[in-house]
């Protein structure tokens, strides 16, 4: 059993995966085994949680997620612990595995109730897992309901309840789990839309399918490497970024997402500001050299485009869309080319081209891109992201819990740092400014992208806790 940190990258699989490795598995292993070993880590795990509890409520379902609690009350119960479980199945109607982990909680003096019990130390979630195909009702959600108004320790068996494992969306009532601890394989579910505030700290248990060949869904993002810089060069060794945007009273943005670039290591860093009156010369960063964007030869430059641009940054797409080698796009741009049959025919023209192209959307933004609503977006995650970089031919960084990573032919990627810290005016900004950078220091689209947006993420998360988190701060933070 592990405890999931952001650290190395590791495969994510639809709840089909591992539905058809848990069948594979069986079939190599004696009946009920897989049962037995899925209730022993789950009854270890709270009792690593929870040393000290007495009482366990076990709220567990009518199928094979409900055995897992079911085997785990069973060994809470010779270990001396009371564990108290509500059960939503029959001996008549369960599968066969939970109804034999059924006769060997009652074999070894489990007591059963018809209701929550009134007092517990700890909780183990063992009503839906992956089996959930429809909102809860009726006493689940009920059950479900109460989970969410203890104070006590709270371990969901597989998935919270009533928590989609392939999209992180919950359709109904959804157990706050303050632990989960994933069986077989993770799901990406865990990692975005509602997952991470539903699951709390995720825990990993294999069961013994440490080796498959089943296809992931997805990965979740690693730490990336550092980049290397050799003593024998100089600041054209580190690419050139130019971030053109910052219309009237929207200059913010774009020296926001320039100072990302400047911190993170771009050799030299231009600014065409849209606003013609803006100014000449930023004295918090002198090293910034502002520029008409007429003047900028962007097909020598790796390019931002779009941050606080608003309705000024249209006009300078076409060339950028045809002209710019390495191009990132971001808020305004993104608007614009939704708005416009023609830039969007030039994006996706550029991608047949395979030039290097990212675009940064948050999901409004997608949504415009898509032609559908916020709620279509959010609802499938990886399916959105996919959809754009198929019809544009580039890396998009889908942004919101649990970021999505992909492009054309990549497996999807969620990143598994960040926290609401960046909910804040400006981080979108320095994203697309730290992408540049990597970009202009020689990565691809799409490994740019991972890098940075685990990078933000993870700045974020080591922010102290008592300190307010501004866009301007982060674009220093992350070196």
């Amino acid at each position: 059993m592990q405890r999931v940190r952001s650290g190395p990258s590791q495969p994510l699989y639809s709840a089909t995966a591992t539905r058809t490795l848990e069948a594979v598995l069986a079939t190599t292993l004696p009946p009920h085994t897989l049962m037995q070993r899925a209730g022993l880590a789950t009854a270890q795990l709270a009792l690593a949680i929870a040393p000290h509890a007495r009482t366990y409520w076990i709220a567990c379902g009518p199928g094979n997620n409900g055995g897992d609690g079911l085997e785990a009350a069973m060994h809470l119960q010779q270990w001396g612990k009371t564990p108290l479980v509500t059960w939503l199945g029959t001996p008549e109607t369960a599968p066969t595995d939970a109804r034999a982990s059924h006769a060997r909680a009652l074999a070894a003096g489990v007591r059963f109730v018809d209701a929550p019990p009134a007092d517990c130390d700890m909780c183990i979630d063992a009503l839906l897992g992956t089996g959930a195909s429809r909102p809860p009702e009726g006493r689940l959600a009920d059950w479900i309901a109460h989970i969410n108004t203890l104070s006590v320790p709270v371990l969901a068996v597989d998935l919270p309840s009533g928590l989609q494992a392939d999209t992180g969306t919950t359709p109904g009532p959804c157990v706050c789990a303050s632990h989960t601890l994933s069986l077989l394989t993770l799901k990406p579910g865990l990692y975005t839309a509602q997952g991470r505030d539903q699951t709390g700290q995720v825990w990993y248990e294999s069961l013994g399918a440490e080796e498959t060949s089943a296809v992931p869904q997805a990965s979740l993002a690693g730490a990336p490497a550092a980049p290397a810089r050799r003593h024998a060069t100089h600041k054209g060794s580190y690419g050139d970024v130019a971030v053109i945007g910052g219309a009237r009273g929207m200059s913010g943005a774009a020296l926001l997402a320039a100072s990302a670039a400047l911190h993170h290591g771009a050799g030299r860093v231009y600014v065409g500001l849209l606003d013609e009156s803006g100014m000449a010369l930023d004295p918090t960063h002198p090293e910034l050299m502002f520029r008409a964007p007429v003047a900028l030869d962007v097909a020598a430059l790796t390019v931002v485009a779009g941050c606080g641009g608003g309705q000024a940054i249209a006009a300078q797409l076409p060339r950028l869309l045809s002209t710019a080698s390495l191009l990132v796009l971001d808020a305004d741009a993104l608007n614009s080319i939704a708005n416009d049959s023609q830039l969007t025919t030039l994006l996706a023209a550029r991608g047949a081209r395979q030039r290097q192209t990212v675009l940064t959307p948050h999901p409004l933004e997608a949504a415009r891109l898509l032609a559908c609503t916020t709620a279509a977006v959010q609802a499938d995650r990886l399916a959105a992201a996919q959809q754009l970089a198929q019809r544009f031919g580039c890396t998009v960084v889908l942004k919101g819990s649990g970021t999505v990573i992909t492009a054309p032919g990549r497996l999807p990627v969620i990143n598994p740092t960040g926290n609401a810290r960046l909910a804040t005016a400006g981080t979108g900004d320095v994203l697309a400014g730290l992408i540049s950078a990597r970009l202009a220091q020689g990565e691809s689209a799409f490994d740019a992208a991972c890098a940075a947006v685990w990078l933000h993420g993870q700045a974020a998360d080591a922010w102290p806790q008592d300190q307010a988190l501004t866009a301007g701060a982060l674009a220093q933070a992350i070196a």
